[in-house]
C-alpha cells in the first residue's frame, strides 16, 4: 500500500483529498505546515507527498529544498494556485517530481500520482559509497555496518552519507551544518554534535565515527 503524506494548510481541501485517497486505496497522513510535514518526513516512510507551495511560515519551497538538501526519498507533486510557466519552472528546479495547479481536476490528480508511483530509479542500478566498515545505497537509500542493515532515521542517514562522501578525510562542522540543515541553523553548530552522538548509538562501535576538535568528522 503506497503511503502519501498531504501538506496543505487549507483544513477542508486536506479533509477531502485524505478521504478520497483513502478510498483510492491508499494510506495517507496529513500536515498543515511546513515544520510538521519535516517531522513527519523524519519519522516515517512516504512514496509521495503532495506538496502546497503556499503554506505559511515555513512555505512549501523551503520544504522542498530541505528534502532535495536532506535526499529524503520522496516522490514530490508541488500544488499552487500559481500556474504560470515561471512558477512551474520555479517549482522543478527546486526539486519537484511534478507540478499541478489549482484548480485541479481530481482524476488528473490521481493520474499524477500513479506515474510518480510508476518511476522507478534512472538505470535500475544501485550507487554505493563505501569507506572501512560502513557503507550506504544512496539509491535505496540503505545504510550498513559490516555488511549489517542500519535503522537510521532520515537526517542520520544523510549525515552518513556525507561522512562516506568525503572517502575517509574530514568534513567540518560548517560544512555539515550547510549541507544538512535550513540556512538559519548555520550558527548552532550543537545540532552536528547532536546527531553525530544519535548516529554512532546505531552504530556496532562509536569510533566508526572519529572526530577532532577543528577538524570535524571522518570515518577513519
Amino acid at each position: 500500500m503506497a503511503r502519501i503524506l498531504i501538506v496543505e494548510d487549507d483544513t477542508d481541501l486536506s479533509a477531502v483529498l485524505d478521504d478520497c485517497l483513502r478510498h483510492e486505496g491508499y494510506a495517507t497522513a496529513t500536515a498543515d505546515t511546513g515544520v510538521k510535514a519535516l517531522n513527519q518526513l523524519a519519522q516515517e516512510a512516504f512514496d509521495v507527498m503532495l506538496l502546497d507551495r503556499d503554506l505559511p511560515v515555513l512555505s512549501g519551497d523551503e520544504v522542498m529544498r530541505t528534502v532535495d538538501r536532506l535526499r529524503i526519498p520522496v516522490r514530490t507533486l508541488m500544488l499552487t494556485a500559481a500556474g504560470s510557466v515561471e512558477d512551474r519552472v520555479q517549482g522543478l528546479d527546486l526539486g519537484a517530481d511534478d507540478y499541478l495547479s489549482k484548480p485541479f481536476a481530481y482524476p488528473e490528480l490521481l493520474a499524477r500520482i500513479r506515474a510518480l508511483l510508476r518511476r522507478g530509479d534512472a538505470d535500475g542500478s544501485a550507487t554505493v559509497l563505501s569507506h572501512g566498515r560502513l557503507s550506504v545505497d544512496t539509491v535505496r537509500r540503505l545504510a550498513y555496518a559490516d555488511g549489517q542493515p542500519l535503522d537510521l532515521a532520515p537526517r542520520e542517514y544523510a549525515l552518513l552519507e556525507e561522512l562516506l562522501r568525503a572517502d575517509g578525510g574530514w568534513t567540518g562542522t560548517r560544512e555539515l551544518l550547510k549541507s544538512l540543515w535550513p540556512a538559519e541553523a548555520c550558527d548552532q553548530p550543537d545540532l552536528v554534535k547532536t546527531a553525530v552522538y544519535s548516529l554512532r548509538r546505531k552504530l556496532p562501535d562509536p569510533t566508526l565515527i572519529a572526530s577532532s576538535r577543528g577538524e570535524g568528522y571522518r570515518i577513519p
